[in-house]
């Protein structure tokens, strides 16, 4: 029994100091940045004593500082059972809205506001919860724009950040990785390039950047190049070697005699404890934007712009300000030349962790951010964007669900559907009026189309059949105009709107539909006279009645497309008064016409009103109502046409 008990005391000691060797082991890999070391250690502590504070702090912690926030919810929510504060709960609702769990997480938020009163903290709790309302009206930026995984290109480890230059695509992969990186376990990255036209790559030929030889035991990765290909910056750190650089730096290549030269570090990087990572030239190769965690910004990580100095290095680095950085993180720049910046970020409004954000400006000149969207976005991190033809294809990188390995590599394309077109083939046949006959053909008339906007979109001389066609668009107003010499030029409305078929119920990419019109020109004769038709008057009086006006709208209409013509507007009356009388009610009739149609905008000298009473009479002698109407009449005649 003695026996027995010593053992068992053994196994107890033994356990103890196991693990108490495991807590400081698992402390000191916490301390020196390799978490998922300290995630492995904890884990075993964790497995026999779930509830142990340290342990679920670290892997918490380990996670958040991995970015990997999502993983560890289930270990804040421990903590803040057993040691609720402000940062347990803020940090619980970070890894919740990672997850998508908005409701969890604006519960957390609430609760995190109730163990502080610093102002700071207050009001960044403030900005995660209405970043979550604000979330929830996001609306795609380019809702036709379709995300694929480039499948054949990624590997089960990290892909990511790809750039185009000069027929190759360079991007950064953790294949071919001599090590695991300790923070999250993923291979150490190398830079890769393969032969590229557009979004097609030859995979099979991805191979290790050839400029120069990437480093063992460090990330090499987020690769620029500039846009004459003639200098290659890119981001390198983590190296475990205490030789080495203590964080992640810009280090820069130049071509030089037939070669790149060894990439050195950049001035531009200032301080070797500062993180500075994901460069990216301007569209001029002027200026520099990147990333960097360095003091004086906004939040965690800032986007900066550096201007190429006279010695060709860069310089002068400026933050880019509040409006882009935010007390989040900001990373991935992409200037382009029409003035928009694209970028990630986990700060502004959005699904989770870094989301694809544009920077452009509105109407009044201000810069306003907006997430580009759901088909871009999702609850894991999206960054890293590049075009191949802007707007409508290029890569993106993200760790969403579903994908090939870690963070993958998608190509994108504009997938806007076809417009289906309906073409308008309008027949203008021209057409010349005989009294007494029938409307015959006219050939060689002019005719000329005028779109809505009075420009003239197409003329031609009608053919021996007296047609002329145009292609028109639906859904339009336009203007047709006839003329010949010997005639009156005519000009016409035309619209196509209702005469086609409902768009959304055409099948074929094209439809054409061929509609007929017919313009008819009167001779022009001078001294001829032409009866206007239903220009009434009320008895005795020479007012325009409105009825009368519609009719002589038309004149009007006469006069300005045949601007050369001067005409005589003459009133006649029947023969039921006195001479005098009908003499001086046409003359004020007429007089009446002539100021109407001035008002319409003619010139008074082209028109010459007279009255000739019942001076001559159509029907002599008549009897009936219809009789005398005919003898009441308006009527117009060119009297002069000038050259």
């Amino acid at each position: 029994m003695k026996n027995h008990f010593f053992w068992i005391c053994a196994i107890l000691l033994f356990g103890v100091s196991s693990c108490k060797s495991l807590q400081e082991k698992g402390n000191d890999q916490f301390l020196s940045g390799q978490y998922q070391y300290a995630i492995n250690t904890f884990s075993q502590i964790l497995a026999d004593d779930p509830e142990n504070i340290e342990a679920n702090q670290v892997v918490a912690e380990s996670y958040r500082l991995s970015n990997r926030i999502e993983n560890a919810a289930p270990y804040y929510q421990k903590l803040v059972e057993e040691n609720p504060s402000f940062d347990n709960y803020y940090r619980l609702g970070l890894s919740l809205k990672a997850l998508d769990k908005d409701v969890e997480a604006t519960e957390a938020f609430q609760k995190a506001k109730d163990y502080t009163q610093d102002e700071t903290y207050l009001a960044e709790t403030q900005r995660q919860l209405e970043a979550i309302k604000l979330s929830e009206g996001i609306a795609d930026y380019w809702p036709n724009h379709v995300l694929t995984n480039y499948k054949d290109l990624n590997t089960a480890g990290p892909d990511y950040a790809p750039v185009i230059s000069e027929g190759f695509l360079y991007f950064t992969s953790g294949r071919q990785a001599s090590g695991l990186y300790p923070a999250d376990g993923s291979p150490y990255t190398k830079l890769f390039r393969a032969r590229a036209e557009g979004l097609r790559v030859d995979v099979s030929g991805a191979q290790a950047l050839p400029e120069f030889k990437n480093e063992e035991g460090l990330n090499q990765a987020a690769i620029a190049i500039s846009p004459d290909g003639n200098t290659i910056i890119y981001a390198r750190g983590n190296s475990t070697s205490d030789k080495d650089l203590p964080e992640t730096a810009l280090f820069v290549s130049y071509f030089r005699g037939g070669g790149f030269t060894q990439p050195i570090w950049m001035p531009v990087n200032e301080d070797e404890t500062w993180w500075n990572s994901t460069p990216a030239f301007s569209p001029d190769g002027s200026e520099l934007y990147f990333a960097s965690n360095r003091p004086g910004g906004f939040g965690g990580i800032d986007l900066y712009k550096a201007t190429k100095l006279a010695n060709g290095d860069f310089g002068n680095a400026v933050n880019l300000g509040p409006n882009i950085n935010t007390p989040g993180n900001e990373l991935f720049p992409r200037p382009m030349a029409d003035g928009k910046f694209f970028f990630s970020s986990d700060g502004h409004p959005g699904y989770g962790k870094l989301d694809l954000f544009v920077a452009e400006k509105d109407e009044s000149g201000k810069q306003v951010i907006k997430n580009l969207g759901e088909n871009f976005n999702s609850t894991n991190d999206d960054f890293s964007l590049f075009f191949t033809e802007y707007p409508k294809a290029g890569f993106i990188s993200s760790n969403r669900e579903g994908g090939v390995g870690d963070d993958d590599i998608y190509f994108f394309e504009d997938k806007t559907p076809k417009p289906k077109i309906i073409n308008v083939l309008l027949n203008v046949f021209t057409k010349q009026r005989i009294a007494g006959e029938d409307d015959a053909v006219l050939e060689q008339a002019r005719v000329v189309l005028y779109d809505g906007n009075n420009k003239q979109t197409g003329g031609d001389f009608s053919n021996t059949n007296g047609r002329v066609r145009f292609t028109l668009t639906p859904d339009a107003d336009f203007t047709i105009i006839a003329s010949k010499n010997g005639y009156f030029s005519k000009s016409v409305p035309y619209t196509t709107k209702g005469k086609t078929p409902d768009i959304s119920t055409l099948v074929q990419d094209v439809t054409n539909i061929t509609l007929d019109t017919t313009i008819v020109l009167d001779q022009l004769v001078l001294d001829r006279s032409i009866v206007l038709e239903n220009i009434y008057y009320d008895l005795d009086k020479a007012e325009i009645r409105a009825d009368a006006a519609v009719e002589l709208d038309k004149l009007v209409q006469i006069l300005k497309d045949n601007p050369a013509i001067r005409i005589e507007l003459s009133s006649h009356t029947d023969d039921r008064s006195s001479e005098s009388y009908n003499q001086n009610l046409s003359q004020r009739r007429a007089q009446s016409a002539v100021d109407y149609i001035v008002s319409q905008g003619i010139a008074v000298d082209r028109l010459v009103a007279k009255g000739y009473g019942k001076s001559q009479l159509i029907i002599e002698n008549a009897k009936t109502e219809e009789e005398h109407q005919v003898n009441r009449r308006t009527e117009f005649k060119v009297i002069e046409i000038k050259e």
